[in-house]
């Protein structure tokens, strides 16, 4: 048979022609390891980058003017996130660890004040949802979309932010393991 001239060829021939092409590009990515593929219904299944906490929060501690506290997580808990980020006029250290059960929890430590804190965590979406108290300290709980949710306590020089979409069980972990830590020694004369 025949090739039909050029003249007849419509969009279902280039799909027709792509195809093959696209199978092939996603073949040599494959094997050559240039992608993954995160199959499964949570964190848990998927490959999760690591993050050395206790660097991260000692550099913070070494550089930010605020105290800085390394909590005792548990040790199933798999940190994979650490940044720093402006809110207001201060700098705030955040850290991330995925929990057994594949939920994200965020600890954010910082020197602006609880309604810039709660900007930058919830953003507009945020409302008050009462106080919570763990081992003698208030935290006041808020909302946010797709439930997120964030809990706030003021320590006198630093406010301590836990987010998280997950149980309240975790983010109590979190909070209790944040306030029994003694803030790290802080080297302000490194290079």
């Amino acid at each position: 048979m025949a090739d039909k001239p050029r003249i007849l060829h419509d969009g279902k021939d280039l799909i027709w022609s792509l195809i093959p092409l696209m199978v092939i590009a996603l073949v040599v990515a494959g094997v050559s390891g240039s992608c993954s593929w995160g199959f499964g219904d949570s964190a848990t299944h998927q490959n999760v980058p690591t993050f050395d906490v206790k660097a991260g929060l000692q550099a913070d501690a070494d550089t930010m003017p605020f105290p800085i506290r390394q909590p005792e997580v548990p040790a199933d808990w798999k940190a994979n996130s650490g940044s720093t980020a402006q809110i207001g006029n201060s700098l705030a250290s955040n850290v991330g660890w995925i929990t057994p059960d594949g939920v994200y929890v965020q600890l954010t430590q910082t020197a602006a004040t609880e309604d810039e804190l709660v900007f930058k965590l919830l953003a507009e979406s945020a409302t008050g949802a009462g106080v919570r108290d763990i081992d003698g300290h208030p935290w006041v709980q808020y909302t946010g979309e797709g439930e997120r949710r964030a809990w706030i306590t003021d320590l006198g020089d630093v406010r301590i932010g836990v987010v998280s979409r997950g149980r309240d069980a975790t983010m109590d972990i979190l909070a209790k393991a944040v306030v029994a830590a003694q803030p790290l020694p802080a080297n302000r004369n490194r290079p």
